[in-house]
């Protein structure tokens, strides 16, 4: 496609995420756009999207989450963070600081799984049957089209389930049993690097502090400087359209910004770029003393501009496949703040890892099906020096708990410190100071959900002029959502289709067709 831009071509980016912070990026370095000709529009008070992170010591700290990162894959990531200065680096980029920061600490989990006896449960075999790879083999090898929308739990035995290796790969990924086929096999093939390491997670990558503030925050300041305009607390409600040539081509952007509504007109050569669907969506918060809100998308809005696309024009994808069962879709995840070392201090004794060193910590017999980890300190850029933050979360929060008599989904921050003390054996004490922000989400693994393949449009949508999608909900083929590289990748794909960018985009590293990687995980599986 040959785009009809010229210098003074404008861009619009409907959600101020990863995804539209990319796609900018990619318009000034490779498609030559002026960054004054960008706009940003987001309905939060700041940008980042689902790589959030918030607070202080004295309030607490606060993230929904955070994504794995390897400098194994994530191509078209690292592709972007070359060109991003770091903030605290002079002459090096985000890239290069990363980079340097995991030569100093590796990841070498000695704590992966802990059972009922507070017991750290061995590794070293996966616990498949030979039923068990017999299916796995078939599963990774089936076409997507045969796969279709089916479950995994259509593909694998009941005994799967209960395996180290679906406790660990479950846990790392965010997968259930009842989640998409295809996800699982894209990812198998994905991160097969992974799959023989998956004990240690060795494989993993991790940035200076949280990726708000080693992703988001280096990649804005670096928009500023090029002159991207962002604007906060604005709402785009609809999106104007008319049909040309049989091309549908966005008109104009009807937004609601600080109660006032306003319109944009998009002008021929303009281009639009929304972040469809978000797996953040209707998120609450906690505290000590209260339970998360169960919010649905009803109270936030933030599916209804892609329902409203959607309508009748299936290139545009279906999203009500995906946001239609909070029941199979949603998690809780905490952050706890600690002014005293105590808990840090025996978890190093008891996991034999130094923070920073081991990823998750997961608690096999838990009802919630509950994990934490310990990030190296600070996590957070204004974190003080005597302040520690850890994060964790719970697959099944609707369950009621070992130690707590009533559901993660009704417990406020100091009955998960119960919760999770009582599987570690810690005695409260440990917790004196704590604060535990709790944090529920109704959408967050709705990407996951049992899908065809034309549920999700395609970046630039088949017989769209000027409207990409850039989200964790489009199609790119070989890759795997609920990652970084997702979104990025999405955002580049769009970039160059629309600009008409001669350079490639960068593609998806074949591990799995390497025999010696195929050679490691066939040794592994039968571990």
């Amino acid at each position: 496609m040959q785009s009809s831009m010229t210098t003074k071509s404008k861009a619009y980016l409907i959600g101020g995420g990863i995804g539209s912070l990319a796609a900018a990026a990619f318009m000034i370095r490779d498609g030559n756009l002026p960054g004054g000709n960008i706009s940003i529009l987001e309905s939060a008070p700041i940008l980042g999207g689902s790589l959030d992170a918030a607070g202080d010591a004295d309030r607490g700290y606060s993230m929904r989450g955070g994504r794995m990162l390897t400098t194994d894959n994530y191509e078209c990531t690292w592709d972007l963070y070359k060109s991003v200065p770091s903030l605290t680096r002079p002459g090096k980029s985000v890239f290069d600081e990363t980079v340097e920061f995991n030569e100093q600490h590796h990841s070498n989990s000695m704590a992966r799984l802990v059972d009922r006896r507070r017991a750290k449960t061995p590794v070293a075999s996966m616990g498949f049957s030979m039923q068990d790879r017999l299916e796995l083999l078939k599963l990774s090898q089936a076409s997507e089209e045969s796969l279709a929308a089916s479950r995994i739990t259509d593909h694998l035995s009941p005994s799967f389930f209960n395996t180290p290796f679906w406790y660990m790969w479950s846990t790392t990924f965010a997968f259930q049993p009842w989640h998409s086929a295809v996800e699982l096999k894209r990812y198998l093939l994905r991160f097969m690097l992974e799959f023989s390491r998956i004990e240690t997670l060795a494989g993993v990558k991790r940035t200076i502090y949280n990726q708000y503030d080693s992703l988001v925050v280096p990649l804005q300041s670096w928009l500023v400087d090029q002159g991207v305009h962002f604007t906060t607390g604005c709402r785009v409600t609809d999106i104007n359209h008319k049909i040309e040539d049989e091309k549908f081509v966005v008109t104009g952007l009807r937004c609601l910004h600080s109660g006032q509504t306003e319109e944009i007109t998009v002008q021929d050569g303009d281009l639009v770029f929304l972040q469809n669907g978000s797996m953040t969506d209707a998120s609450s918060l906690g505290s000590m003393t209260k339970a998360p809100a169960k919010l649905t998308k009803s109270d936030s809005g933030g599916w209804t501009l892609w329902e409203r696309l959607a309508e009748g024009r299936p290139q545009f994808g279906r999203p009500h496949v995906f946001n239609s069962s909070i029941a199979q879709a949603w998690w809780e995840s905490f952050t706890v703040t600690l002014k005293d070392p105590a808990f840090f201090n025996q978890m190093r004794q008891f996991s034999g890892n130094e923070a920073g060193t081991g990823g998750l910590v997961t608690f096999k017999d838990s009802n919630w099906l509950l994990s934490i980890v310990l990030a190296f300190q600070p996590h957070f850029a204004n974190q003080p020096a005597d302040v520690q933050v850890f994060w964790g979360y719970a697959l099944f929060p609707d369950r009621i708990g070992n130690f707590v008599a009533k559901s993660m989904t009704e417990c406020n921050g100091a009955e998960i410190l119960e919760e999770l003390c009582g599987h570690l054996r810690f005695d409260l004490d440990t917790m004196a100071t704590a604060n535990c922000i709790p944090c529920r989400m109704p959408y967050i693994t709705s990407m996951f959900m049992p899908r065809e393949q034309a549920d999700r449009p395609l970046p630039v949508p088949t017989g769209s002029k000027n409207l990409a999608f850039v989200s964790q909900f489009v199609e790119i083929p070989e890759d795997v959502v609920f990652t970084v590289e997702y979104s990025v990748r999405a955002a580049q794909m769009a970039v160059y289709e629309l600009m008409g960018v001669e350079r490639k985009v960068p593609a998806v590293s074949p591990h799995a067709k390497s025999h010696l990687t195929q050679f490691e995980a066939l040794l592994k599986a039968f571990k």
